[in-house]
């Protein structure tokens, strides 16, 4: 789609939520088109698509949260897995990931300012949304349509990630006064997992099959299905998972319904010259020509995760020279997938790159010599506007076929129903790097995941969902019965507010 966002100054849950009570002021960011109040904005069909534009704008979010930070999730989420170690230049070098990382989090210390920050307004701009489209002027019924289902599965996404993260969570469905905020209190997460599912529901209907490349990243009805999927996956709903992910994936190995085809080469997936690919459901816009500076610390939309991955002071081939050395992958995952046809389009192996050329690279701190390579600064995608660090043009997949393959395998497995299907749901996956068939069993697919799906960010959910955290991580220093969700952020549990901070924090 044509990217253009509003934005918002980044403020605690109170703030977040009194945003358009308060009527601060917002403007496009790309095209500054003045001052509105939320109460009168919405009166046009323009007006509406700038809302929905809005609504998207957290997905992307590369600064932000409660302290301002930087925030890419993939940064935390890898750090906290056995894929990845933190890094960067010390031992406080973003300490939000340290933490994660060594399991050292606290109220006021981790990730957690920005993933409770960026999804909660993700979660007022869709209330707002919501709220306002049926009332705006000259909307035609398909566009009501369409935007009532993006905004559904956008307010389902950020609900779906606050749940899993922080497990107690208010359920807020409608804009909140400033004296309606201090009196919110926390949902159960079966009561937040509902309304995801009543979410979603309403975007399958709602959403087309497909878009037109110019509108590529707004969701479809098929990411609408992946996503639910996913949500049952969760839930333990194993009948209704399977069901689902079947109408998004179609016969293994062959092209789906929707459109939707493993790639030939794996390492086509990640290129950003290869965007919107037929693996790809749901992918986040990056762009490179945005010409940023660091003048424009709050209005990032590249992606600057690739520029934090790089090796530091790097003198060789292929690689950019400028990165800041984080998340090196750990020796764990090199080992694991130590012959895997994967490796090469997962993992760079910097010093053996060096040696072999003679050139040399800064070790960072938690140095193991591999970084991961599926979103490296690689020197072909340079863009030449702005300042390189800040103008990097990879896309996020979040979710691709590969995944939802595996997803429905599983769901196969734990229903006890259609082993034939899972089987041929794992061989697909191996098969398309040239891997003999293994039994679809679940350590096989959990297995399956891991190398598939490493440094993506999936790795640290799926541990805790099936339990095995404690013991996976625990030479991070993991605490079962704390880790498994985070803490919620010092700010939302003072001043007045009812939110009650999780157990063991």
């Amino acid at each position: 789609m044509n990217r253009k966002y509003l934005k918002y100054v980044a403020i605690p849950l109170v703030g977040i939520l009194g945003v358009v009570a308060s009527c601060k002021k917002s403007f496009l960011e790309l095209q500054p088109k003045g001052e509105f109040l939320g109460s009168n904005y919405y009166s046009t069909p323009a007006q509406a698509l700038t809302g929905v534009v809005a609504a998207y704008d957290p997905l992307v979010t590369e600064t932000g949260g409660i302290d301002n930070t930087y925030s890419d999730p993939l940064g935390a989420l890898n750090a906290g897995s056995d894929d990845c170690v933190a890094g960067g230049g010390s031992s406080s070098d973003v300490n939000q990931w340290q933490v994660f990382n060594n399991y050292t989090l606290t109220p006021a210390v981790g990730p957690q300012d920005q993933f409770w920050a960026i999804n909660f307004q993700g979660v007022n701009r869709t209330d707002v949304l919501l709220q306002v489209l049926p009332k705006v002027p000259g909307l035609s019924a398909d566009l009501l349509k369409r935007y009532t289902g993006e905004a559904s599965f956008l307010r389902a996404h950020y609900y779906f990630d606050l749940v899993r993260l922080f497990k107690n969570v208010p359920l807020i469905l409608t804009p909140l006064t400033t004296e309606q905020v201090y009196d919110v209190t926390q949902a159960t997460p079966e009561a937040v997992y509902a309304q995801v599912e009543a979410d979603l529901t309403t975007a399958v209907a709602d959403l087309p099959v497909t878009v037109a490349p110019a509108e590529d990243g707004r969701v479809t009805q098929g990411a609408a299905k992946a996503l639910l999927g996913k949500v049952y996956l969760y839930e333990k709903k194993w009948a209704q998972a399977a069901t689902i992910f079947a109408d998004v994936n179609g016969t293994p190995g062959g092209v789906s319904t929707y459109g939707y085809k493993l790639l030939a080469n794996y390492g086509d997936i990640f290129s950003p010259s290869n965007k919107f690919n037929s693996e790809s459901i749901f992918e986040l816009v990056h762009s490179g020509q945005q010409n940023y500076s660091w003048s424009n610390w709050d209005q990032f939309k590249s992606n600057i995760y690739t520029q934090m991955i790089g090796p530091r002071s790097y003198s060789g081939p292929i690689y950019y020279s400028g990165g800041y050395g984080f998340n090196p992958v750990s020796t764990q995952l090199a080992a694991a997938m130590k012959g895997d046809p994967r490796y090469p389009y997962t993992i760079a192996n910097i010093d053996s790159l060096t040696k072999a050329t003679g050139t040399s690279y800064s070790p960072s701190y938690q140095n193991t010599g591999y970084f991961i390579q599926k979103y490296a600064p690689i020197m072909k995608n340079v863009q030449t506007t702005g300042i390189i660090d800040l103008n990097w043009p990879n896309d996020y997949i979040e979710i691709r076929l590969a995944d939802t393959y595996l997803m429905e395998a599983e769901a196969l497995i734990n229903a006890g129903t259609n082993m034939g299907r899972a089987q041929a749901l794992l061989d697909a996956v191996r098969a398309r790097v040239a891997l003999a068939s293994v039994p679809a069993t679940l350590p096989n697919i959990y297995n399956e995941r891991r190398l598939e799906l490493a440094t993506e960010g999936h790795r640290w959910f799926d541990l805790v969902r099936w339990g095995m955290a404690p013991s996976v991580l625990s030479f991070k220093g993991f605490k079962a019965g704390v880790n498994e969700i985070l803490p919620i952020p010092l700010n939302e549990t003072t001043n007045g507010s009812k939110v009650k901070q999780n157990p063991g924090y």
